[in-house]
């Protein structure tokens, strides 16, 4: 087990992207039975990564676009829970799905290590234009 704590590094303003939102669902149950979704973002830091880029896949039905990034936070994400929905992050303008979370305490304490799945869109026009 590895007794280097990168905290420093890993808050550094090169590495850190402060401009990172999540968007949180939790789900209720009225006194009628109907269900509801309560929806909540807020603004975290975190180090983000690729996991997969982007990649079009061009088949009959039309055009799907993929592609999956990790976030290395103390920010307390999650693939769902009961009662509570994946959460839904927001990096360079594009959501993406919380798909599983590791603990990444081996390397300073509190941090997790996000897997995120690019929700399906058009394509958009990309941030390197």
């Amino acid at each position: 087990m590895p007794d280097l704590d990168v905290t420093d590094i890993l808050f550094d303003p090169d590495f850190c992207d402060t401009t990172l939102t999540v968007t949180r669902r939790v789900r209720s149950v009225d006194d009628d039975g109907f269900g509801h979704n309560t929806h909540t973002t807020t603004r975290f830091s975190g180090v983000v990564t690729v996991d997969k880029s982007l990649e079009s896949r061009r088949m009959e039905a039309g055009t799907l676009i993929s592609g999956a990034i990790l976030i290395v936070t103390t920010e307390r994400l999650t693939q769902g829970q009961t009662a509570r929905d994946a959460d839904i992050v927001t990096y360079q303008g594009r959501d993406y799905r919380v798909t599983f979370v590791d603990p990444y305490t081996a390397y300073g304490a509190g941090f997790v290590q996000a897997h995120c799945e690019l929700l399906p869109f058009d394509g958009g026009i990309p941030v390197e234009q």
